[in-house]
């Protein structure tokens, strides 16, 4: 498979007690299916992966695999603070037949760059499926240096890409000019980001406003591909007002309330997140009145 366009960074959605709606996550496959997107990311940041048992995981990636029905490519989020449980969960992974591994770098406790490159390279010999590192430093606490990238990318066959949420385009560029274009897919994890990415050399994007509007963030990428450049930075430009609701709160929370807000019966995070303020409720509605219809156009 080709690591590239856009990719539905996919929320678990939840009933109020905080278990799992299993019925809802196989409409909302089908949902980000229907919309054209690339792939599916599965429990990643959105996905809420933070705060779920192993085998909570394993039952996501079994649904979401099977409601997928070999449509799209299934991308899942396997990284464990440790390496032998990222290592566990990436074989189950293989075994349940997602498609790609997106491992976050461990998080918590302070890691210099060769234990990154040791953790990484010894979940790449453990398994066949293709990698892409997850560079999340806000929340992990580390980032993956481009050298780094660069060694692990010409080290591991199975390493075939990186998704950058740092918020630094310099980051991207570096990782862009640091590994082989033809081999190794670059993406940002910042829905702002995404057309600058591939005009820079980069794949495409994970990302978290396609469980709102998906059909915009599947637009960047198809007029990109058209070289419609206008229309593609028109689609890039608007979803500005949804990504300024990220300043109520915890972007993960927020993403789920708006796409309440327009029908899409996420529920709530699991707490202790995703107590949104009514402040915020307000702000995101407001938003979704405003530019909602316009965005459906």
């Amino acid at each position: 498979m080709e690591i590239k366009g856009i990719i539905a960074a996919m929320a678990t959605p939840m009933f109020e007690d905080g278990s799992i709606n299993e019925a809802e996550l196989r409409n909302q496959v089908n949902r980000h299916v229907t919309a054209g997107v690339d792939g599916i990311f599965t429990l990643g940041t959105n996905g809420e992966f933070y705060i779920m048992s192993a085998e909570e995981k394993k039952r996501v990636m079994q649904v979401v695999v099977e409601e997928a029905k070999g449509r799209v490519p299934i991308y899942a989020g396997t990284g464990c603070v440790s390496t032998k449980d990222t290592v566990e969960l990436s074989q189950a992974a293989q075994e349940i037949g997602v498609d790609a591994l997106s491992i976050v770098t461990p998080y918590f406790a302070a890691l210099n760059q060769n234990e990154l490159y040791e953790h990484f390279a010894s979940v790449s010999k453990s398994v066949d499926t293709p990698i892409v590192l997850y560079n999340i430093p806000a929340r992990a606490g580390v980032s993956i240096e481009y050298k780094t990238v660069e060694k692990l990318a010409s080290n591991c066959k199975n390493i075939k890409g990186v998704k950058d949420s740092s918020g630094n385009f310099d980051n991207i560029l570096r990782y862009i000019e640091s590994t082989d274009n033809e081999t190794f897919s670059v993406l940002s994890g910042n829905d702002s980001l995404i057309l600058w990415t591939l005009l820079a050399g980069g794949k495409g994007g994970i990302t978290a406003v396609a469980n709102v509007l998906p059909e915009i963030m599947v637009s960047i990428y198809q007029n990109y591909l058209k070289g419609d450049m206008a229309a593609a930075k028109i689609a890039q430009d608007s979803i500005r007002p949804i990504r300024d609701c990220f300043k109520y709160g915890n972007p993960n929370s927020i993403v789920k309330a708006a796409a309440n807000i327009i029908g899409q019966p996420l529920g709530p995070c699991r707490k202790p997140f995703g107590l949104i303020s009514g402040e915020a409720i307000k702000g995101i509605t407001e938003t979704i009145d405003t530019y909602y219809a316009q965005y459906k156009k």
